[in-house]
């Protein structure tokens, strides 16, 4: 309880001390286990967090919660097929789960088996409507299909539910962007741009619109906020870049003539779990339009089951996270 009460406060540090002191006089309870190693997920202390959950999984193999950290784990990672694995124990056990069926659906986009991946995030959906994450992913999903309509439609639905995202604002404007509604694309880059203060793909996205529609001032603002946000991230030891963004990124420097010397960590190739989409853009007044659009899309696999707990464990990582550990 005196946990559970930590949580509520939102103080994650002692309440992992109090559960370490838990588990050591109950070395076998997988409720405390399990908790144990969610919020060392939460705190991104992995290889603990793993370790726990093992251990829960020792003393009950079919712990839901404890399946369903694990495999967001494994997703995160692009053990797609041994995260399938471990779903399909508890689901037969669990068969009206949403985040388990949004799991699934991500393993299967990790698997580029996309339309399995809309059949199970549309039973996830239809299960829990409200959950802005499964939304998310529906969105990112129909975005790599190119299904532009559709993708705009549970994007809006996402933003309602968490409006303070400013990824679900780039997302909605490469959808838009592939819709021709240029303006409209242009104000949900102005207000992703505005709530998120880490992400240098927003600004880079942004500034490919802005010089497809030549608007070559904007865009060479655009790119030099998205320098300081690299500088700013580059001492970061875990920090890796999509490749595909490094080549744009200075295709795009090239273009604004403000060289092709950024500061990057060594390109490196997309972790399976780390999906991107493309969008093609028209420009009206170049010869060449740059590239496209890239749309990050992180596959958030997991769990909305943690709100079981006092404070859920964040599997669907913020944009800041995503860099310091390349999550799903």
């Amino acid at each position: 309880m005196l946990g559970k009460i930590h949580l509520l406060a939102g103080d994650l540090d002692k309440a992992i001390e109090i559960y370490k002191k838990a588990v050591e006089f109950s070395p076998e309870n997988t409720e405390l286990l399990t908790t144990l190693g969610l919020l060392y997920l939460q705190v991104g202390i992995y290889q603990k967090a793993f370790e726990h959950l093992g251990n829960a999984l020792t003393y009950d193999p079919v712990n839901y919660k404890a399946i369903l950290a694990a495999g967001s784990m494994m997703q995160t990672h692009g053990d797609f097929d041994v995260a399938l694995t471990k779903y399909r124990v508890i689901a037969s056990a669990v068969p009206e789960s949403p985040p388990l069926w949004n799991n699934i659906g991500m393993c299967f986009f990790g698997k580029k088996k996309y339309v399995a991946a809309i059949s199970c995030l549309k039973r996830a959906n239809y299960l829990a409507p409200f959950d802005w994450k499964i939304l998310y992913n529906l969105g990112l999903v129909h975005l790599t299909m190119q299904q532009y309509a559709s993708a705009f439609h549970f994007l809006s639905a996402a933003i309602n539910f968490q409006p303070k995202m400013g990824e679900l604002y780039m997302l909605l404007a490469v959808a838009l962007t592939n819709l021709e509604d240029t303006e409209n694309a242009k104000r949900a880059y102005a207000e992703a741009v505005r709530l998120d203060k880490y992400n240098p793909l927003v600004n880079l996205n942004y500034a490919v619109l802005l010089y497809n529609q030549g608007e070559k001032r904007d865009a060479l603002a655009q790119y030099q906020e998205m320098e300081k946000k690299v500088n700013l991230l580059k001492d970061s030891s875990s920090l890796e870049y999509d490749s595909e963004m490094v080549e744009t990124a200075q295709k795009l420097g090239a273009a604004l003539q403000v060289g092709e010397a950024l500061v990057w960590t060594k390109p490196v190739k997309d972790p399976k779990s780390k999906q991107r989409t493309t969008s093609t853009s028209k420009a009206a007044s170049f010869q060449q339009p740059l590239g496209s659009n890239q749309a990050l899309g992180q596959a958030m696999s997991s769990a909305a089951a943690y709100s079981k707990l006092p404070s859920a464990a964040k599997i669907y990582h913020s944009p800041s996270d995503a860099r310091k550990h390349g999550v799903s």
